[in-house]
């Protein structure tokens, strides 16, 4: 590392310039098309348009496929994180009864409804739309559930959803024919609520759109195994708006070939996401919502790239498949990262780390979230030991920063790029 330093503190002298994070010509259109999004979503209602909540890998397709406008109430939790208005919210739910240690989404959510102050104010929206009924799956958590169910209660409105196993190991039939039986039989109470049947046409339509965000986002993101990235991990939690809440939508398989052309021409001039990039990181983990400028802003200046992550990573569908509309929603549900075995996550950190040329894995432990913190059952040794490479745990939260110390951390990942020099 003392190369490294040496160079930052060059850097910083006489005629020289701090390293500057590099902005997508694309964003104006990602912007213009989210936009597009919350405004038809908060005005809905007033169209007589049905609203269905969704959890963020639940079946959107089927929902879309039914004519509802779909929110993503994780999609508001991250917006309430980043916004940093989280921390202030959250006492509120646990005054209700929700427990400090429960998902910080969802006591985030729970908080912005009771005080009725949402970042979605911004846009001309009172707040998240009032759901006429709400749709989860457990392939991430428990928790989810739980959330829907309140707001359920709230408003007298239906709450059906998938039970996904977890820990999954071999995704076998017998796993996906259990989940698709559980999608199909979503269909007639949906139904009743769109009033209206579901066309199976218009389905598998809207399954060979989500298809072909997916394989754009994945290329997208694939860009990064290049040396040097395009992007980095906190561009990915910007870009990856459209793939979260309009999969299924034509809007977001324009935006994607619009960014994915415009990597490419960045690989092609040799622009590299991180200028004189020395080191390649994996984040493992949820984001730290309220600090990816800062944590960015940091590993810029120390010449590291975060080049990929799971958590970017959850939102690739491969197994959508319009010929088989069930079944393929039922095999790319139970295919996410978070809810498979601790054998087949790190199997697929492995060989993340060998396509993406990584130098280096950051852990973050979410306090709240333990179904999307992998550091606490021995991984990261296990991972080390097998792959040589050198790991951090960076203990905070997604959205609670009352449980991440800022100095703390900044220490610690100036020791771990250290690490990596001397590696």
């Amino acid at each position: 590392m003392a190369a490294a330093a040496e160079g930052k503190a060059e850097g910083k002298g006489a005629g020289s310039k701090e390293p500057e994070r590099k902005d997508f010509q694309a964003t104006g259109k990602m912007k213009e098309v989210m936009g597009k999004y919350f405004a038809e979503l908060g005005a809905g209602p007033e169209q007589g348009r049905k609203t269905a909540w969704c959890t963020s890998v639940g079946p959107a397709e089927l929902l879309r496929a039914l004519g509802f406008n779909v929110h993503f109430p994780e999609n508001h939790g991250a917006m309430l994180g980043s916004t940093r208005m989280a921390t202030d919210l959250i006492p509120l739910a646990n005054a209700r009864g929700f427990s400090p240690d429960i998902c910080s989404y969802l006591t985030s959510d729970v908080g912005s409804y009771l005080k009725g102050e949402s970042p979605l104010q911004k846009m001309g929206m009172s707040g998240p739309p009032k759901a006429d009924v709400l749709v989860f799956n457990t392939n991430q958590c428990r928790d989810v559930k739980d959330w829907f169910q309140f707001y359920s209660r709230e408003w007298n409105v239906p709450c059906v959803g998938v039970h996904t196993p977890r820990a999954i190991g071999e995704l076998d039939d017998s796993i996906v024919a259990d989940v698709a039986k559980q999608i199909e039989r979503l269909v007639d109470p949906l139904e009743e609520v769109a009033g209206q049947k579901l066309d199976m046409d218009r389905l598998r339509e809207v399954i060979d759109l989500s298809r072909q965000c997916t394989e754009l986002w994945k290329a997208v993101l694939e860009t990064a195994a290049n040396a040097p990235s395009p992007l980095t991990f906190f561009d990915g939690t910007i870009q990856m708006g459209p793939a979260v809440v309009l999969r299924g939508h034509g809007d977001a398989v324009d935006y994607y070939r619009v960014l994915l052309a415009e990597l490419q021409q960045r690989i092609v001039d040799g622009v590299a996401a991180v200028e004189g990039e020395q080191y390649r990181i994996y984040w493992e983990g949820m984001p730290i919502w309220g600090k990816l400028r800062n944590l960015s802003t940091q590993l810029l200046e120390l010449g590291a790239c975060v080049v990929a992550s799971t958590y970017c990573n959850s939102w690739i569908f491969d197994a959508l498949d319009p010929a088989n509309p069930f079944e393929s929603m039922a095999r790319a549900y139970g295919s996410i990262f978070i809810c498979r075995s601790d054998d087949f996550k790190e199997k697929y950190i492995e060989e993340m780390v060998g396509r993406f040329q990584v130098d280096g894995i950051l852990f973050h432990d979410a306090k709240t979230c333990p179904n999307n913190s992998n550091s606490r059952y021995e991984m990261p040794q296990r991972l080390q030991k097998r792959l040589g490479k050198p790991y951090l745990i960076v203990h905070g939260d997604l959205n609670d920063l009352r449980l991440y110390s800022e100095e703390q951390t900044r220490t610690n990942i100036e020791a771990f790029v250290e690490q990596l020099a001397e590696g």
